[in-house]
Formats: structure tokens, sequence, C-alpha cells
């Protein structure tokens, strides 16, 4: 099979998906006699994506695989094709997502610790239920409290290969910079960052007395579509990733 029909074959596959595809899972898009090696499908995934420069798509790799998907750029453009109100998350809820991520695996109490107020329920479950975060363990401690992680669905719906890719928190100015794809609910009075709470615990201490008022914006339990229909703005040309690790 030639190099063009290679790529080929990869662009068709990647389209009709519509979720990132490993290798392993590209290959069984060739009969086994024809079947391209591991290093010849990573050369026409790279020539695919040349084909791609300059154009509003492109080959993006995350923890999964490999997906097309449409530039960030042109993602607010996108979006609006479907008008409809998008989900919207509490500060509380990123700020624990954002714990989670940087520090784990971490215990609800360690969350709570940072943050200086409780975690409420429903924000932990909402994380589980988006299969952002997992229980990966339990601290040796009374109680055997769970240990918190991010997965792999974390990474491939905030666009990462590894959590490597994380930007250093003494570099985030706000939370909007860890989370390009939502749309933050946020109040009128400005609170700190995870990175100035981190630095200084008076911030922190401040923030405690209504570090909560955000829960009633917790996103809506709705059906699929409107599951799918956030997934598309996020700058996906199809379905969202697979659920799972």
């Amino acid at each position: 099979m030639s190099e063009a029909d290679i790529k080929t074959f990869l662009e068709a596959g990647l389209l009709a998906a519509g979720r990132p595809l490993s290798l392993n899972e590209l290959a069984q898009l060739f009969e086994e006699s024809e079947r391209p090696s591991p290093t010849e499908l990573r050369a026409a995934l790279q020539r695919l994506s040349d084909d791609f420069a300059g154009r509003a798509i492109e080959v993006f790799e995350s923890a999964s695989g490999y997906r097309i998907q449409v530039r960030r750029q042109y993602a607010a453009a996108v979006a609006r094709l479907w008008p409809e109100r998008p989900q919207r998350y509490s500060r509380a809820l990123l700020e624990t997502l954002a714990l989670i991520a940087y520090r784990q695996p971490i215990t609800r109490a360690e969350i709570e610790a940072v943050r200086g107020v409780a975690v409420n329920p429903n924000i932990i479950r909402t994380l589980l239920e988006r299969s952002w975060i997992r229980v990966v363990g339990h601290r040796d401690l009374p109680g055997r409290p769970e240990l918190l992680g991010t997965t792999r669905d974390f990474l491939d719906y905030f666009g990462l290969k590894t959590l490597d890719e994380l930007p250093p928190l003494a570099q985030l100015r706000s939370l909007g910079e860890i989370d390009p794809q939502l749309e933050l609910a946020v109040g009128g009075t400005e609170e700190p960052t995870v990175a100035q709470r981190a630095e200084d615990p008076a911030a922190d201490a401040d923030f405690a007395a209504d570090g909560e008022s955000e829960l009633s914006a917790e996103p809506d339990q709705g059906d699929g579509d409107e599951e799918a229909s956030a997934e598309r703005r996020s700058g996906l040309l199809a379905a969202p990733p697979d659920e799972g690790d």
C-alpha cells in the first residue's frame, strides 16, 4: 500500500471515529496483510498534519491517541452553531479539579485543608461522572481515605498528552488559563487564584468565607444531547472521547 493510501485511510478513520484513536486502533483500518508498522503510521499522520497546515482543522495527539479537530482559534465561531446554553462550572469545582490535577494523589481532607472550606459532595460526584477523576488508592490513615487522581479523559478533554504539559502553577494568572474549553461562572467579586492561594495562605483564609458561594453554578445533569453539544463546542468535529481510562 502506498504512503498516499495510508494517509487517506487514516484521514477517513479519524473523521469517522469522532474520538481519539490509538495507533493500534488506527492499524485496524488496514487488512492484516497490508497493515503498516507503527513507524509508518506515525509518518503518515505527520504528513496528514502537514496537509492541514493553513486550514481550520488539525491532527491533534492527546493522551488516548490521535483525533482531527477544529483549531482553537475557530472554536468560538463554531460554537455559534450550537446556541443553547453551555454547561457552566463553579469556581469551587474548578479549583477542586485543579488541586487534584496538580497535587495528585490527594484526599478530600487535603483538598479542604488547602481551600479552607469543605468540599461539596456534588463536586466530587460531578467530576467522577465526567470521568475527569478517579479513585487511585487509599491513604494509610485511619478510615483509609480515598486518594483522587485525574484520568485519561481529563487529559483528552483539556488537550494534554501527559500531566507534564500542565502549566506550572506559578505561571497561572487565573483558573481560566487551565480551563480554555469551559465558560466559567465567575461572579463580580475577584477571587484569588490557586497559585496565589498556594503562595499566600492569607488569601486562602480570606476566600474561605465565601468560597462555596459558586456551588449554585454546578453543571446541569442534562441528557446526552446537551453533553454532546458541550463537547462539540470544545473543538471536536464529532462525538466526545470514550468514557474510561
